[in-house]
């Protein structure tokens, strides 16, 4: 694993090489550019950069008025304010009428630190994932999040993308990584469990293997990044050939990754699925791994629900 680079920042590079490759890409943000580094775009684009000020829910009504003019606009703040505040919006303006705004919202997860609750966002996969017409993504590093901005640039419609504020290790090739919306990328193969991961949880699967494969485990490690659509056909797969999975988010066990997976198994072939997030609980203030150490979110904890789910086979 390579160097640590917060997605956020990736997003604004990706911003700013997409500013002249894409004369239709605008930005709108909500006061909160060198934070969520829509900055990087401005500096290139001024002109077709807007700050909407602190009112998401108008900054979502104007994005959409936007892309009925041909322009693809790409709207950033925190996802607390993205997926919470403007969701009536993000519904009934953007994916009802199917229209192509792409809601990229940084600051998601715990990992927010010392802002604590009110600006942790654990529910916003499962609000997003819950509006019809709506592509929901959650990169795990830098590579992957520059690749899905390019990606969702060209496609038509509606996508939620989740960034977070904390540094992370590249996890992909930058030379090899290919990303396409809807599938799930296997970064190891193994025969006795099933390790499914999403975001900055990429990186603590891949050393939960590791820890397991000396004890004599051998862990398939799979990479959720599109959770909506999920990449149904890898995930029976690997319950097929491994017979127990566990899931990995920065996000409540309620409505996102793990009930993801859990929808698709339950249907098509019923394994043991135990999920690992936050539990049902509101975060606190803290610093990022001291909170992902507190709510049980370390490759260790990972470790413990493999064992758990083998033992349930």
């Amino acid at each position: 694993m390579g160097n640590k680079v917060a997605t956020r920042e990736a997003y604004g590079k990706a911003l700013a090489e997409l500013a002249n490759e894409n004369e239709n890409a605008v930005v709108l943000d909500a006061d909160l550019s060198k934070s969520t580094k829509t900055a990087n775009f401005k500096t290139v684009a001024p002109e077709r950069f807007f700050n909407m000020g602190i009112a998401e829910a108008n900054m979502m009504g104007v994005a959409a008025g936007l892309s009925t003019c041909g322009k693809i606009p790409f709207v950033s703040t925190f996802a607390m304010f993205a997926a919470g505040r403007a969701f009536e919006q993000i519904r009934n303006s953007i994916c009802y009428p199917n229209l192509n705004v792409k809601i990229c919202a940084t600051h998601a997860g715990l990992t927010v630190g010392e802002d604590g609750a009110s600006h942790q966002a654990i529910e916003d996969i499962s609000l997003m994932r819950s509006i019809p017409n709506m592509i929901v993504i959650n990169p795990a590093d830098d590579v992957e999040t520059e690749a899905a901005i390019k990606a969702i640039a060209n496609v038509k419609g509606p996508c939620y993308v989740r960034l977070g504020r904390m540094a992370v290790a590249t996890v992909n090739d930058e030379k090899k990584y290919k990303f396409e919306i809807g599938k799930g990328v296997t970064l190891s193969e193994g025969t006795d469990v099933t390790i499914i991961a999403t975001g900055i949880m990429v990186e603590a699967a891949l050393e939960a293997k590791d820890i397991l494969a000396k004890e004599g485990i051998r862990a398939k490690v799979i990479n959720i990044h599109t959770i909506k659509p999920i990449d149904k056909e890898l995930i029976i797969r690997a319950a097929k050939e491994t017979k127990a999975i566990v899931t990995a988010e920065e996000h409540s066990i309620i409505g996102g990754l793990g009930s993801a997976v859990s929808e698709v198994i339950s249907e098509e072939f019923p394994v043991p699925v135990l999920k690992l997030g936050v539990n049902d609980v509101f975060g606190e203030s803290g610093k990022p791994g001291e909170l992902l150490k507190a709510y049980g979110l370390t490759s260790a904890d990972i470790v413990v629900k493999v064992k758990k789910a083998i033992e349930m086979k």
